[in-house]
């Protein structure tokens, strides 16, 4: 999954983009507001973090804009700012988690994993579908218990569909959640991958519609 992380202190960009890439996702980072502003409104993100003190335009207003134009994704803050009046004012604008510096990266890393689960509509942090099982703590997928071996790529594919499961994802959508901005995306990468998955997998768990994209959903009850 590919996350816009918005932060103009190198440090701690740097810090959180080496935490966030541990821990299985694509970063696209940023220091400008301004620039910051636009990534978020053409391109599409799993969540965004987002400081408020940025250069070129604040991150309230970039929250705002983002919210006004329909930009829907998820949301976590993050400012040095202490007041409650201002963790207020940024809910309202539209952060779905406030984060007050300093903080620990673990922390971090499981609010915006709360957050991507919510907008996916799941509570747990492990997600069932049929036979299998992802832990999105640990990175891990099993199969009727059975731990399965998946790669970076792997695992970042069957977690999107999983945490949208029920819903059809398209090939561009995936393809966007695989790789950062910054390269350059060949067209049958998303179709090789899901190849590569559904051979490590004992169960038919990626579906394909034709001219729509690829669905992951529970199995229909036995009548």
């Amino acid at each position: 999954m590919r996350i816009l992380l918005i932060e103009d202190d190198t440090r701690i960009r740097q810090d959180v983009t080496a935490a966030l890439e541990t821990s299985g996702y694509v970063v696209d980072s940023e220091s400008d507001g301004e620039e910051a502003w636009f990534l978020g409104d053409t391109e599409s993100y799993a969540a965004a973090i987002l400081d408020l003190g940025l250069p070129g335009m604040d991150g309230l207003t970039i929250l705002k804009r983002w919210r006004a134009a329909g930009r829907n994704f998820p949301v976590l803050v993050l400012t040095a700012r202490g007041a409650w009046t201002e963790r207020v004012e940024g809910i309202d604008a539209g952060a779905d988690d406030y984060l007050p510096k300093p903080f620990r990266m673990e922390e971090l890393t499981a609010r915006l994993r709360a957050i991507i689960r919510r907008s996916g509509g799941q509570a747990n942090a492990v997600i069932t579908v049929g036979e299998a099982e992802l832990d999105t703590r640990q990175m891990r997928l099993s199969v009727r218990g059975v731990p399965i071996n998946l790669s970076p790529q792997e695992y970042r594919l069957l977690a999107y569909l999983m945490l949208n499961k029920g819903r059809v994802v398209s090939q561009q959508e995936l393809s966007e959640h695989l790789q950062s901005v910054h390269f350059e995306r060949e067209s049958n990468a998303v179709e090789v991958l899901v190849g590569r998955v559904r051979r490590k997998l004992p169960v038919a768990l990626i579906e394909t519609r034709r001219g729509f994209g690829y669905i992951v959903e529970d199995p229909e009850p036995v009548q």
